[in-house]
């Protein structure tokens, strides 16, 4: 039975020390490219070696590489798996953002000139009709970012946008979607890449 595969990319420093990174390209770490190459071996442990379906990306380097590493050729580079767009807040922490904002967060304050949780979710509907669209021909692998893959979760789920919340996906880390008689659900969560 087929099932759509999300792989986060691995570590980046601002990944490492918390810092929102949307559309900044920043490299992996040499631990997020270790991770990497780890969580091709864990895809491989979880679905065996059939070829997918589909292999989406973002355009990201980080997405990219990893992609790579993992052993993964993706044949559709879209903005529309990019990360959540934080605006002013790229670059910065929670706790920074908080000594202006009380109480920030992506899941509910608005990030000036980034985008809403609605503007993800309706990316989020675009990858998943496509997905949805692939599936019956196999698994479906889409490289991405955290909270934007924390939405499509929710999304997939049909739940808002915001209860991505809940879902956490660490660097590297593996996340299997499908379905119980056509009813969504999550087969696995945030499987780490290594432990």
């Amino acid at each position: 039975m087929s099932a759509l595969y999300l792989l986060r990319h691995g570590e980046t420093e601002w990944s490492r020390t918390g810092r929102h990174t949307s559309v900044s390209d920043l490299p992996l770490t040499a631990e997020g490219e270790r991770r990497a190459g780890e969580a091709g071996r864990l895809l491989t442990t979880m679905r065996g070696t059939d070829p997918p379906a589909l292999v989406a990306s973002s355009p990201r380097t980080r997405a990219l590489r990893t992609a790579e590493l993992a052993g993964l050729t993706p044949e559709l580079v879209t903005e529309d798996l990019a990360e959540w767009a934080y605006g002013e807040y790229e670059g910065l922490s929670t706790p920074k953002i908080r000594e202006t904002v009380p109480g920030w967060t992506v899941w509910t304050h608005p990030s000036p000139g980034g985008e809403t949780a609605e503007q993800v979710a309706v990316r989020a509907d675009r990858v998943l009709e496509r997905a949805r669209a692939a599936l019956p021909a196999g698994d479906v692998i889409l490289v991405g970012h955290g909270h934007f893959s924390r939405v499509l979760v929710a999304t997939w789920l049909g739940l808002e946008p915001t209860a991505g919340v809940h879902f956490a996906l660490e660097a590297a880390a593996v996340t299997v979607l499908g379905d119980e008689r056509g009813e969504p659900q999550i087969k696995r969560l945030n499987v780490p890449s290594s432990l």
